[in-house]
């Protein structure tokens, strides 16, 4: 899961290299924290935050499949 948010957030910004994602696991939730660039982070959220939640319905689909719970934040 953490290589499908990697390449999403890399396909969206300009500083690829900023992309970092850290994985926090509990028993059924999963946290994904993704920091980008400071000028890049408009990309990932998106108007009114639309990209952000493309970005976690992407994820809560991969998870059904898992049975796990993944919630993305977006860090600066």
């Amino acid at each position: 899961m953490k290589e499908l948010l990697e390449l999403i957030a890399k396909a969206l910004v300009d500083q690829q290299d900023q992309v970092s994602v850290k994985v926090i696991e509990g028993e059924q939730t999963i946290v994904l924290e993704l920091r980008v660039a400071p000028e890049d982070l408009g990309k990932v959220i998106g108007k009114q935050g639309l990209t952000a939640r493309s970005i976690r319905t992407i994820l809560n689909a991969a998870g059904m499949k898992l049975r796990k719970r993944f919630v993305l934040e977006i860090l600066e």
